[in-house]
């Protein structure tokens, strides 16, 4: 199959391209950065280099391909930044039509569902409902988990302060994946013939938070690493206070408070909180070792 992946070549979208060139299939991977270019060909798929937001660019990438994925960057711009996810959305939906593509695999997220409480998810629920729109392309929305990868901006705070933390309880369970994980399920649903469109749960493993500071805390030695709830007050200080820009911020902060109520979980739970991916937890905080 002639398949298209967006993301460049990052947590999801490498592991993504090995897989499927691995199986044979013909790879073309799209990347905003020129830099990226040798890589992706040494890695024997075709470079595609330009802009999500040029339409004119994404559908002649997408011409003859029989399935894209598709995923949108976590912050395009500093600002408006679920506004500018969901023109991007809108940009892959129009290309999508255009180039006659039959197959399409959104990367989106737990809590996908909802219209609110959910911060920076909000854009992929808009675009959700984008894609539901388009005519004679089936999609499968493949809802991921709260990535492990995150994990890695708290090694900062745990360094200088001996804790770990969120706006939300240590009780609460959170739905968490790895993005190899999110790569093997993409893989899956890419190459599958599907008429209608579909939801799927990538999920690695549903933690409580104070599991967080338990295991990963064990993994660098600090056993007795506490988990802290901040208010929504501290949160968003806090992330002022490391350098995010103010719109990402006060949506991460939505995110927890969601996360909090339940909000982001709901939809997820609702479906029988099925758990398919391979890399646990445990597993998980090897990887966060030797980055700590």
């Amino acid at each position: 199959m002639k398949i298209v992946i967006t993301g460049s070549l990052g947590n999801v979208a490498k592991p993504l391209a090995q897989q499927l060139i691995a199986e044979g299939h013909t790879v073309t991977v799209v990347s905003s950065s020129n830099a990226r270019k040798e890589d992706i060909e040494s890695m024997g798929a075709a470079p595609a280099i330009g802009s999500i937001t040029d339409l004119h660019f994404l559908t002649q990438t997408f011409e003859g391909a029989d399935a894209v994925f598709v995923m949108t960057p976590p912050a395009i711009s500093p600002d408006n930044i679920v506004e500018n996810t969901t023109n991007a959305g809108k940009n892959y939906a129009e290309a999508l039509q255009k180039a006659n593509v039959k197959r399409a695999v959104m990367l989106s997220s737990v809590g996908a569902e909802s219209p609110v409480e959910n911060g920076p998810i909000a854009g992929l629920h808009r675009i959700e409902k984008l894609y539901n729109e388009v005519d004679n392309t089936s999609f499968t929305f493949l809802r991921a988990g709260y990535f492990y990868n995150n994990f890695f901006n708290d090694i900062p705070l745990i360094q200088n302060a001996g804790i770990i933390g969120g706006n939300y309880p240590a009780g609460i369970e959170v739905p968490v994946v790895h993005p190899d994980d999110i790569a093997k399920a993409a893989a899956e649903e890419l190459v599958k013939d599907e008429n209608s469109n579909n939801i799927r749960y990538i999920v690695s493993d549903v933690r409580k938070a104070s599991d967080f500071a338990k295991v990963l805390g064990t993994a660098i030695h600090k056993p007795e690493l506490p988990w802290v709830e901040f208010s929504d007050e501290e949160s968003l200080n806090g992330m002022l206070q490391a350098g995010l820009p103010e719109d990402m911020a006060h949506l991460y902060v939505e995110m927890g408070r969601g996360i909090r109520t339940g909000v982001v979980q709901k939809d997820f739970i609702d479906h029988g909180s099925p758990v398919t991916g391979s890399t646990g937890l445990e597993d998980f905080a090897q990887e966060f070792a030797s980055k700590f």
